[in-house]
Order: structure tokens, then sequence, then C-alpha cells
């Protein structure tokens, strides 16, 4: 599975990685949202990890951009964030995103919620 994970905090990403890795999936990195979008449309990833608050956009408004291009209006989208308020849910979940996982979060529940969406 081609996966882009897009989030400002280094670190994160690099965890991230490493695990999709260890599970034999290859992991595309944006450290933006308008890099995300780019990234979405040159590499067609099987799915897009989007953490909501990031600098030039955010995950919600790469997932509205992303829903409007019929050709990646199935990529499976996975908002990750720290903002847990049922409005911010909401508003995530409105946009178009796949599914809404709040951090802190395990690897191995991330990689499974892929998988069966996936699936």
């Amino acid at each position: 599975m081609k996966i882009l994970i897009a989030d400002d905090e280094l670190r994160l990403r690099k965890v991230i990685t490493l695990y999709m890795s260890k599970c034999n999936h290859e992991v595309i990195e944006a450290g933006n949202g308008k890099v995300a979008i780019d990234m979405i449309l040159q590499h067609k990833p099987d799915v897009a990890i989007l953490d909501v608050m990031m600098p030039e956009k955010t995950g919600i408004e790469v997932t509205e951009i992303i829903r409007a291009n019929p050709e990646f209006a199935n990529l499976p989208i996975v908002l990750l964030t720290a903002n847990v308020r049922e409005d911010d849910i909401k508003k995530g979940l409105d946009a178009g995103a796949t599914k809404y996982i709040t951090k802190p979060f395990s690897p191995k529940e991330l990689v499974e919620t892929l998988e069966s969406i996936i699936k």
C-alpha cells in the first residue's frame, strides 16, 4: 500500500514512516498541506493521512481540494489531530474524510485502520 503522511511535525512523520515501512508499506511524506496536495496528485497514494493543523493548507482544506478532483473522489483520507471536540470531528468528516483519528494514537491501530479502509 502506498501511503501519504502529511504532518508538519517531523518526528511524528518519521515514527509513522518507520512503522509503516516495517509493515511493508511505501510511505511518501509532506511537511505541509500545499506539498501534500502536490504529492497526492503526483504519486497517487492508496491512502492519505493528514494532520488537521498544518501550514500552507490545513488537513481539512486539503481534503476539500482533493475531494473536488473526480480522480481522487474515492481516495481514503484519514485526518490525524489533537482536536477532539465534536464540532472539529464533524468538520473533518463533512469535508470528506474517511476517518478521524485523535492524537495520541497507537501506530499499530493506525496500520489496522488503514488496512481496513483499503479492503
